[in-house]
């Protein structure tokens, strides 16, 4: 599922305009978006939460040339999901 048809899916079930389906979706991804560039955690109870962690900087290998390289450190984002949505996708 793509993010025009999750507008789509999100406008039938709530029964709104894919326009305003749109802001919706766009305005809670910008949300989270921000709350993770600040360092803060996301938690939506029985769905997950969204974090950040620090990815140290490490040595790799450059496949075409095979010469060493330094991969800088780096922060990335993290979900994990939370307990109700295992077991709903378990069944």
């Amino acid at each position: 599922m793509n993010k025009t048809e999750l507008i789509a899916e999100v406008a039938k079930k709530c029964g709104l305009s894919k326009k305003d389906a749109e802001k919706a979706v766009s305005a809670t991804l910008d949300t989270i978006t921000d709350a993770l560039c600040q360092g803060d955690k996301v938690q939506l109870v029985g769905f997950g939460g969204f974090e950040t962690k620090q990815r140290e900087a490490r040595m790799g290998r450059n496949p075409k040339t095979k010469e060493a390289i330094e991969i800088p450190a780096t922060t990335i984002p993290v979900f994990k999901a939370g307990k109700a949505m295992k077991d709903k996708v378990a069944k």
